[in-house]
């Protein structure tokens, strides 16, 4: 563990850290259901300004809804809604769940997301179908979520509030993200970070340090 003798704490991110994501199967089952005419609109669905709205909690799951119909024109059940949105959360490996349970024995744990009401709820149901595990409130100390805090990364007001809820120096944390723009506004408040790049990553990371 020589390592990481200077960390005290760790964060994860969900997406392609804890869960795989595929952005790109989402927008296939988008294209399902969407007429061909409209595929051209696909590309809009993830950058839309609703969809960060959504993430920041500024709008409940109903009003995200009507915000995807609004965008396509179409009138699609919840159903319908909530599975194009959903079908991008992917495999959640039973060996990166065993690992946060071994890391939280040495070090304090936290979870750090950009996500949403909606995904959450699929996030427990995937999670209890694939590992067992009930819920992601029992995978980590602190379990930190965008659109519970109001905020998102890579905002340093994000990174900020976790330091203030776990009162621990920022240079005695060590956080996991798959995006680079989100580690850089973790290194402005001070945190130590590493990208994750591939499914194994984390897992490798742990392997050659602990």
């Amino acid at each position: 563990m020589k390592k990481l003798e200077n960390i005290d704490f760790l964060i994860f991110d969900l997406g392609n850290v804890i869960i795989d994501i595929d952005y790109s199967f989402s927008i296939n089952e988008l294209k399902k259901i969407l007429p061909e005419a409209k595929h051209r609109l696909t590309d809009i669905f993830f950058p839309s300004a609703f969809n960060k709205d959504y993430e920041k909690g500024l709008i409940n799951s109903a009003q995200f809804r009507n915000e995807v119909r609004s965008l396509y024109q179409e009138d699609w059940s919840d159903e319908q809604v909530d599975h194009v949105w959903n079908s991008l959360l992917q495999d959640i490996p039973t060996e990166r769940i065993e690992l946060l349970k071994k890391l939280r024995r040495d070090f304090g744990t936290a979870i750090l997301s950009n996500t949403n009401e909606i995904h959450i709820e699929k996030f427990d149901k995937l999670l209890q179908d694939q590992t067992g595990e009930k819920s992601i409130f029992d995978l980590c100390d602190r379990i930190f979520l965008s659109h519970e805090m109001g905020l998102a990364k890579p905002d340093e007001a994000i990174y900020k509030a976790v330091l203030n809820e776990i009162n621990v120096d920022p240079e005695r944390i060590l956080f996991f993200d798959d995006l680079s723009v989100n580690l850089d506004g973790a290194n402005r408040v001070g945190l130590q970070t590493f990208q994750i790049t591939h499914p194994r990553g984390l897992i490798q990371f742990f392997e050659n340090v602990y």
